[in-house]
């Protein structure tokens, strides 16, 4: 599992890369938090490139619940872009592409949150 920030304009962009499963849940959501917490109103916005994500679990699902949730509360804006076939699948008949705004493209979120 791995969490790497780029800035792409005011955007932040955060790749995800490895399996997000019951072994890798934990330390997924660790890395995550700095991001979380940072994406409040008025902040960067912050988009998870989920090109590099082969298989979530719903242990996983449930960090992105709780996520959604955060960021929500604080009033900032996040979006996950470049889904694998694998996880498209996942999201779309766990209806998380109704929690999530899901984009085709990290550029495509990002146009959309600027």
């Amino acid at each position: 599992m791995e969490l790497v920030e780029h800035l792409q304009g005011s955007t932040k962009v955060v790749k995800v890369t490895g399996r997000i499963d019951q072994t890798t849940t934990n330390a997924f959501q660790e890395m995550l938090a700095p991001w979380l917490d940072s994406c409040k109103a008025g902040d960067a916005p912050v988009v998870l490139d989920f090109s590099g994500v082969d298989y979530i679990s719903s242990v996983g699902l449930r960090v992105l619940m709780l996520a959604a949730k955060q960021v929500k509360s604080q009033q900032g804006r996040i979006a996950i872009a470049a889904l694998t076939p694998v996880v498209a699948e996942v999201f779309q008949i766990s209806r998380f592409n109704m929690v999530f705004p899901v984009h085709p493209s990290v550029d495509a979120a990002v146009a959309a949150l600027g």
